[in-house]
């Protein structure tokens, strides 16, 4: 292969496609004011040695702490530098592509004090925080239990001879631990601990404000154990300070309760929120901000992947002597195009629920809980998709790129070893599973059983189960599956049934239903949101680009019916007067649907990954480079590998010479 034959075929594939990369980079990103305000953001960030990249694939764990310090001094010089906003900073912050231990400051600690803390505590911190005079962490999470926060062992035990709460460990696995920034970085902390009033009456956790560290020399507190908890698997999240600590007796003023929902007055009396789950709002915020993040994260490697498997050419030879693009076998498009589709469907689905978040803080802060339940199961259906699917979806990018794949320099496997952990943390995804069939059950339960609530008043994320009471649920069946409906009908009806199911067999499940339940919950609620976005298309971006991205969510929608095939011809959910098509072995004409459309989209796999606007700083990738200039790109990178530094290395005399020595000695022996 000619050495520029990667760029002549990557320039043709971005002639072949019919969109403009630049519609779609301001519907992707809100506005047309939000995307140059991030473009900006990255030419600076990008022009700065301070976030040069070139080394970090060499770096020890402490020399990559010691960058990522680096990288957030220099973040606020850039701040107070250029005027940017708070929103700018933690746009800024996403935007370096690696997590840095100021992450949980911007993600929990300042949100969580915002919206939880007391008039007086924000008084005396909202600025120190905001500047951050001071640095936050959130400990939640213990040696013994995480996601089950019910059963967290940390406790506060108010005094009210002093009017002080006092923190303490009772146990090594009630240690907080994971928590980001703790290890070596932060100076103050919100802790949720159990609260013990002076009867010692357990009222269960709720949120406190605490020191950590000295403000004149950073060392640790008394009464306080803190450290890091060491490196993570496949060298994930390297440069953050996850770390433990231990309370041994630790006073805290009253005031420190963060209290603006449940507080204890001075003599000790105990007064509840409005809510019992108020306390929970900053893992709400954090699960819901994971949506947005997880369609970003996978249009990472998406693009990554679908960009080398255009200029990659393995196989037989064609009439122009070239062997075949790797994007254009069946093989590899099935796998990438719903990924990207994937992507082009959190991106939108994140924003809105960042809006929807935005307005039911807003209520709570007026004492109005009406939306939290929703919040809630919606939260948690969403980040157990999203992040089981991103996961997924980013091991399927690099597995298509083949051996180059497990390169670090391709950049896939380190998008992975930072994401993966998010289907753990901010709890447990078949945790999560179990809270959302919950909900549904509730909900069913009042709108079939007891018929307390009419279909009328379903929620967003119940409004699938009307199709279980109304006379005429079903609307009349389109012809085809290029019709969306036909997908979002299938997939309410699906969750309908299997809801139905599950509460059937309420006292003997089996065992992996709560996981196939949640899933068919949250599919029905994102299908239901496809389908506005389908119709808001001519109208939020217009022209070739509309015609275009309906194929991209349609391909969603189909994608998403036959994960749940199994499930809708189980539970015989194809209309009584399905056309022949559908009735004529449905799962051959579904995946027959979804080659067809993929076909026709192959031609704008580049002008859609580029879509996303991303640099080459920000994907860090040899193989994804803009131009396509792979091969020469991940030769270059691997002459700056210290090893070749050598020619000779230094393990020679002591290692590999006596072995070869050995090995010399042993062989001549034995030809006497």
């Amino acid at each position: 292969m000619k050495s520029n034959q990667n760029v002549a075929d990557m320039n043709q594939a971005r002639e072949r496609s019919s969109t403009d990369p630049a519609k779609l980079q301001v519907f992707l990103w809100g506005g047309d004011r939000e995307w140059h305000r991030k473009r900006h953001i990255v030419s600076v960030l990008s022009g700065d040695v301070v976030f040069d990249k070139a080394r970090r694939s060499f770096l020890t764990r402490t020399q990559m702490y010691q960058r990522a310090l680096a990288m957030t001094k220099r973040l606020f010089e850039l701040k107070d530098q250029h005027g940017w906003t708070s929103e700018e900073v933690n746009l800024a912050v996403k935007l370096i592509d690696e997590p840095l231990p100021i992450v949980l400051h911007n993600a929990a600690f300042e949100p969580v004090v915002s919206s939880q803390g007391s008039p007086e505590l924000k008084k005396q911190f909202g600025e120190l925080i905001a500047q951050r005079g001071i640095i936050g962490c959130y400990l939640q999470t213990e040696l013994g239990h995480g996601t089950n926060v019910a059963a967290l062992e940390t406790t506060a035990t108010y005094i009210p001879e002093t009017r002080e709460f006092e923190l303490h460990s009772p146990t090594v696995t009630s240690s907080k631990w994971w928590v980001g920034a703790l290890g070596k970085t932060a100076t103050h902390g919100v802790v949720q601990a159990r609260l013990i009033l002076p009867s010692g009456k357990d009222v269960g956790p709720h949120l406190f404000f605490v020191q950590l560290r000295s403000l004149e020399d950073h060392r640790v507190l008394p009464g306080i154990t803190v450290g890091d908890i060491g490196p993570k698997a496949m060298a994930g999240y390297g440069a953050v300070d996850n770390g433990y600590a231990r309370f041994d007796h630790v006073r805290i003023p009253r005031e420190y309760m963060l209290s603006a929902f449940a507080s204890v007055t001075p003599d000790g009396q105990y007064v509840q929120p409005p809510h019992a789950k108020l306390s929970y709002a900053g893992m709400m915020y954090i699960r819901s901000t994971m949506v947005i993040s997880g369609g970003w994260t996978i249009a990472k490697g998406a693009t990554i992947a679908i960009r080398y498997a255009t200029v990659r050419r393995q196989g037989n030879k064609g009439p122009n002597g070239l062997e075949q693009q790797v994007i254009t076998y069946p093989s590899v498009y099935i796998r990438l195009l719903p990924a990207l589709a994937r992507a082009y469907v959190f991106i939108l689905l994140g924003r809105n629920l960042g809006k929807a978040f935005t307005d039911m803080s807003a209520r709570l802060a007026s004492g109005d809980t009406s939306l939290l339940a929703e919040m809630h199961a919606t939260t948690s259906g969403l980040k157990s998709l999203v992040s089981t699917v991103a996961i997924e979806d980013l091991e399927t990018a690099r597995r298509s790129m083949g051996g180059h794949g497990f390169s670090d320099f391709a950049g896939v496997g380190r998008i992975y070893a930072d994401y993966l952990p998010g289907a753990t943390f901010e709890g447990d995804n078949f945790v999560l599973d179990q809270q959302v069939v919950r909900a549904a059950l509730k909900a069913y339960d009042a709108l079939v059983v007891r018929k307390t609530r009419s279909s009328s008043n379903l929620t967003p994320s119940t409004a699938y189960l009307r199709g279980l009471v109304e006379d005429s649920p079903h609307p009349a069946v389109p012809q085809s599956w290029t019709d969306p409906h036909v997908s979002i009908l299938l997939l309410e009806r699906r969750a309908a049934a299997m809801v139905q199911d599950r509460a059937k067999h309420a006292g003997d499940p089996d065992a992996s239903s709560d996981y196939r339940v949640a899933r068919a919950v949250t599919d029905a609620f994102v299908g239901a949101q496809v389908g506005e976005i389908i119709r808001d298309l001519d109208k939020s971006v217009g022209g070739r680009e509309a015609s275009v991205l309906k194929d991209v969510y349609l391909l969603y929608l189909l994608t998403s019916v036959e994960r749940g095939l199994v499930d809708i011809l189980a539970f015989n959910l194809l209309p009584e007067k399905a056309t022949s098509e559908l009735q004529l072995d449905t799962a051959r004409s579904l995946r027959t649907a979804i080659k067809k459309l993929c076909v026709e989209l192959l031609p704008e796999a580049i002008g859609l990954t580029d879509g996303f606007g991303f640099s080459d700083w920000e994907l860090d990738s040899a193989l994804g480079r803009y131009d396509g200039n792979a091969y020469e790109e991940l030769w270059k990178r691997t002459q700056v590998e210290p090893l070749n530094k050598t020619e000779v290395p230094e393990g020679y005399e002591e290692y590999i010479k006596p072995l070869l020595v050995r090995g010399q000695h042993l062989a001549s022996r034995s030809k006497l």
